[in-house]
């Protein structure tokens, strides 16, 4: 009889959720495997990878680890940063000097430059605005950049602040798409986000417990039953077929994430729509509750992401007023007190640590959110932060994706 023998790897559930396909990490991975298959489909599916990025991520430890391992990437076709809050010409060189350094020459955007000012004021005189600078405007125009290039087959979206980033992550979020026999136009990424504690907070404390409320008191609407499959609806990781692209419209404030799972739902099918898990494990930047002002950290991102739940319910007909607001918040404190409680209990389990007076304090932090998005919908239910997509784009300004490509290239340029 064998010895058994213990091996490291981590084993995750395979269970499927039923309204899309989940893909699991499952055992040790295999990234060599996988990164020799990308560069197979990648030859009839060539790969873009869209980074958006702040200028004060250049030079950080995270952007640093991301570029070490991107540089050993061998199957993407094209690599877009685009740069936002470079004000000058003198942080436009520092971005450029730092991506310089990839052997793949990425492509970058500068957003706030003069000759993409220029572009965005003519979006504006044909009356569609692009919105405030953001990550949403970010990776809108660095979309609009792949498909000026006409490079790619599909797209790859991941911030810069990940510090647990590795090139395995990169691989499971492209393989979905690239693979032609699976047949996926979307794929988004999800995974853990746990140190010492557990993080997450808007994830866990307001999304989920949001949508369950909601669920409870509409029932199983189709919109609602899809965005309670996603494991991890607010992370920054997808990819998605070019052809898509170019029909989604993408919010240009905080609901960036929920606000593509809607568009997502309504150009393509479940059965075309997946979920991966990227990692063992996922660290990033962390924002700040900022309790007592709305207009900034979780407190903002929280609003947005409500109030761009009640816009996509809207618009799938479903009737909300002030009687329904009023229960939501009701149901929506019983299920973040059982939500509580849960992982409570899973972090003493785990011992970890659980700040419950700071988790509770962040459930009141959401009520107020929730409050001032039902009263903003209210007031305005035709107010929407969606770009326009490129097609409606390329309909009236024939040449903006011309214009676009060309102000890049002499960016480039700039000294």
């Amino acid at each position: 009889m064998r010895d058994s023998v213990a091996v490291d790897q981590t084993m995750s559930d395979f269970f499927q959720t039923g309204a899309i396909a989940t893909l699991h990490r499952l055992g040790a991975p295999n990234l060599v495997r996988m990164e020799r298959e990308l560069e197979e489909f990648a030859r009839a599916t060539p790969i873009a990878l869209v980074l958006p990025c702040h200028i004060s991520e250049v030079g950080t430890k995270a952007l640093r680890g991301i570029a070490r391992e991107l540089a050993r990437v061998s199957y993407l076709r094209q690599i877009v940063v685009g740069i936002d809050g470079a004000r000058g010409v003198r942080q436009w060189h520092k971005a450029r000097h730092f991506f310089a350094s990839l052997p793949q020459r990425p492509v970058l955007l500068w957003n706030d430059g003069p000759r993409m000012q220029r572009l965005y004021q003519k979006l504006e005189d044909a009356e569609m605005s692009a919105g405030p600078g953001g990550k949403g405007r970010n990776v809108w125009t660095c979309f609009g950049y792949v498909l000026a290039s006409e490079k790619a087959r599909m797209v790859a979206v991941h911030d810069c602040d990940i510090v647990t980033y590795s090139r395995d992550l990169l691989a499971r979020l492209c393989y979905p798409v690239a693979h032609p026999a699976l047949g996926f136009d979307f794929c988004k990424g999800y995974y853990a986000r746990v140190t010492d504690q557990l993080n997450g907070r808007v994830m866990r404390l307001l999304v989920t417990p949001l949508l369950r409320a909601l669920k409870s008191i509409i029932g199983q609407h189709p919109y609602l039953v899809y965005m309670d499959t996603f494991r991890y609806p607010l992370a920054g990781e997808f990819s998605m077929d070019v052809d898509m692209v170019r029909r989604v419209r993408i919010p240009y404030d905080w609901a960036l994430e929920v606000g593509m799972l809607a568009e997502v739902f309504r150009n393509s099918a479940p059965r075309a729509i997946c979920q991966s898990e990227l990692c063992e494990n996922y660290d990033h930047k962390h924002q700040e509750l900022s309790t007592r002002d709305p207009d900034r950290g979780l407190n903002k991102m929280a609003t947005d992401i409500a109030k761009s739940f009640f816009r996509r319910m809207a618009a799938e007909g479903i009737k909300l007023d002030a009687g329904l607001f009023d229960t939501l918040l009701v149901s929506y404190v019983r299920q973040a007190e059982d939500t509580l409680r849960f992982y409570g209990a899973d972090a003493t389990l785990n011992g970890l640590h659980f700040p419950r007076h700071e988790e509770e304090n962040a459930v009141s932090t959401f009520v107020r959110s929730l409050r001032i998005a039902s009263k903003s919908f209210q007031d305005n239910p035709l107010s929407s932060q969606l770009i326009d997509n490129w097609n409606r784009v390329e309909s009236a300004l024939p040449d903006f994706l011309e214009d676009l490509r060309e102000a890049v290239r002499l960016d480039q340029e700039t000294s």
